[in-house]
């Protein structure tokens, strides 16, 4: 039926590709992390200043504290973004 080279068909050797990425995209990754980081955090101050100066309007008009779920909501992200990296390192470490 089958000769004998045909029975025990097998690709070569399926190569292992090292962990490590190259160092040219290393540096380019870590550019753009640094960057939206950094745009991060001018976002999350940017944004309590903003909610701290509505709160300040509000009350000055005599409205309620409804700005402090947004407040809530300004300081998850900040601390979402600060510690984005250390979450993935000990997930992924």
């Amino acid at each position: 039926m089958f000769s004998k080279a045909r029975d025990h068909f097998l690709a070569d050797a399926v190569p292992k590709p090292g962990m490590e990425a190259p160092d040219e995209l290393t540096g380019k990754v870590n550019d753009v992390l640094g960057i939206v980081a950094w745009v991060g955090t001018a976002a999350g101050v940017a944004g309590v200043l903003i909610t701290g100066a509505m709160m300040a309007i509000s009350m000055r008009r005599g409205e309620g504290s409804e700005h402090m779920g947004r407040l809530g909501m300004v300081l998850g992200g900040c601390v979402l973004v600060a510690t984005a990296g250390p979450l993935v390192t000990f997930v992924f470490a």
